[in-house]
């Protein structure tokens, strides 16, 4: 990737890793603020699969977040929070309860069981990896960490779907960064919204675009209902905000997901966002959430894109 691509490392503190079985077609990626953040979380999927996400809702006590981990692997990828958690004990990060550090890591999950070796999952091993892996760069996009065996399009089963994947980007408002990354494993199809016209999606035998939302319409009683769908994002900002605030953004974030996919927010998807907020900049939460709505939706088609070698 060049160096002017955008991510969401352009938020000044943020780290990135990836780590993956390429074989099993699974893996994970942490988001790991340098000196901690400020949290915030919305789910609107049905299907969710989480660690760590009740606690930082605004009328819990945890003030600060030490990473956020995206894995493969359904509700099994859930262990590799325990390696990231590791990684970041034995580098003092975490609270301080004189003893030890505590390190608070909000973790979820996609299903990808039906690529690769359902056997194998993230494990504490291939968290640990990940969070030694993070660093400022760009991060690598499409199939790569939790995005290995991410698919979309999946209206009639995993053998009419296109992959799905990781993808990033970032933008400057007013002198403030707001960076997206999302993972894309949704049941619906990816729709670049400036042409209506899909990137990624459910296709026939012949490779033609089935149309999601259309074959729903039409054909209700064979739509394949499985709850293995989910597309989860991370926003970053280095704005100062508080719970309150990053939470209203990671809702208002979830107009990216509505915009590119469709259908979004199924009952069998289990779609999630998480708001960062890492700095000391003066910003207004309805600036940020509108732009952070933009750099959800255009990660999401970026990682279609990466992983399915479509140009913009």
């Amino acid at each position: 990737m060049s160096s002017s691509v955008r991510s969401i490392c352009d938020v000044p503190g943020i780290r990135v890793g990836h780590a993956q079985d390429e074989i099993a077609m699974t893996g994970c990626t942490v988001v790991i603020p340098e000196h901690g953040a400020v949290a915030g979380v919305d789910v609107r999927g049905s299907a969710p699969g989480t660690r760590e996400i009740e606690a930082i809702k605004p009328v819990r006590l945890v003030s600060e977040i030490h990473a956020v981990l995206f894995a493969g692997g359904s509700a099994f990828g859930l262990n590799a929070a325990g390696g990231v958690q590791q990684y970041l004990e034995e580098n003092g990060v975490g609270f301080d309860v004189k003893v030890t550090t505590v390190p608070i890591v909000p973790t979820a999950v996609i299903f990808d069981l039906f690529e690769g070796d359902h056997k194998i999952r993230p494990d504490k091993q291939m968290g640990y990896q990940a969070a030694q892996n993070a660093t400022q760069k760009h991060p690598g996009e499409g199939r790569v960490g939790a995005g290995t065996g991410a698919t979309v399009g999946k209206v009639v089963g995993p053998q009419g779907s296109m992959n799905g994947g990781i993808g990033t980007t970032s933008e400057a408002v007013q002198g403030v960064h707001v960076g997206a990354l999302a993972v894309v494993n949704a049941f619906g199809d990816i729709v670049d919204p400036n042409t209506s016209q899909i990137v990624a999606g459910a296709v026939d035998e012949t490779g033609a675009f089935l149309n999601s939302e259309r074959h729903i319409r039409r054909h209700s009683e064979d739509v394949f209902r499985a709850d293995i769908n989910t597309t989860l994002a991370v926003v970053a900002t280095d704005a100062k905000l508080t719970k309150e605030e990053v939470t209203k953004i990671a809702q208002m974030a979830h107009d990216g997901v509505a915009r590119v996919t469709r259908p979004a927010h199924t009952p069998v998807d289990g779609d999630l966002i998480i708001c960062l907020s890492i700095g000391n900049k003066k910003s207004n939460v309805l600036t940020l959430g509108s732009v952070a709505a933009d750099v959800v939706a255009q990660s999401i088609l970026r990682a279609v894109r990466a992983s399915n070698h479509v140009e913009s």
